[in-house]
């Protein structure tokens, strides 16, 4: 009993201290970032610049601490992404003693494509899916009143659409895990497609800020691809993992 309490205590030790470098480095992160904050929102309202902002193309604060809340969020949600290497690394390390030589390989060998997976995405919703949004957007109604943008507002709305896409992004490494793990199968997913399409576009729906067909077929299309590519790579995974239990019986 004295021995489980005292490597409950050294896992718990381990935990704080992981923790504690998780928070370090995302507060670093973030005081770096807030040095080129004005930077960062440039990048993330470069979309509407072409636009006719009716400010002569300028943003617009209407309360006294709204800058720099804005500025704050920016710099942590930045700290974040930077501080993202160290997160990971902790989080991997902190359960890795307690996984099998096999789910080692896959964890690690998911981390570089899970990457790429979320940078494309953001990717896509920068330059694909919010130049023609916000366009709708802007110019809805441009006969009936001038638009005047804050820019705690469109700094929101660019977080909200470049995380979830990113996240949307995910959804092949997603289910070629599960099917890796035997959770799922390709032919159960290949069931589920004709469901997904709903799915597709009410997640459209969600993500994307405005009502009109023509942006949430931008969305929902990529997710539609993207779960044909999840159903490929789970078909990979079955016959990888029927060869493998071929193996272990021999």
């Amino acid at each position: 009993m004295r021995s489980r309490e005292q490597t409950l205590l050294q896992h718990l030790g381990e935990l704080r201290r992981r923790v504690f470098i998780c928070v370090v480095a995302v507060l670093v992160g973030s005081a770096a970032s807030f040095v080129f904050f004005e930077e960062i929102i440039d990048f993330l309202v470069e979309p509407a610049r072409d636009l006719d902002l009716g400010t002569g193309g300028e943003l617009i604060y209407t309360e006294v601490t709204e800058l720099l809340t804005t500025a704050i969020k920016v710099s942590f949600v930045s700290g974040l992404i930077l501080a993202s290497p160290v997160l990971v690394y902790q989080g991997v390390m902190f359960v890795a003693p307690g996984l099998t030589g096999r789910e080692k390989r896959y964890l690690f060998g998911f981390m570089p494509a899970v990457v790429l997976a979320f940078g494309g995405g953001v990717a896509f919703a920068y330059y694909i899916l919010t130049p023609p949004a916000l366009h709708f957007l802007l110019t809805f109604g441009g006969d009936v009143a001038t638009p005047l943008i804050r820019i705690s507002n469109i700094i929101n709305l660019m977080i909200r659409l470049l995380f979830w896409m990113g996240l949307s992004f995910e959804t092949p490494l997603v289910m070629y895990l599960l099917a890796q793990l035997g959770i799922v199968s390709a032919r159960g997913l290949s069931r589920f497609r004709r469901y997904w399409v709903v799915v597709a576009f009410i997640l459209a729906a969600i993500i994307t800020p405005t009502v009109d067909p023509f942006n949430q077929a931008l969305v929902a299309g990529p997710l539609l691809v993207l779960y044909e590519l999840g159903i490929l790579l789970a078909r990979i995974a079955g016959r990888s993992r029927t060869k493998s239990k071929a193996v272990t019986s021999a």
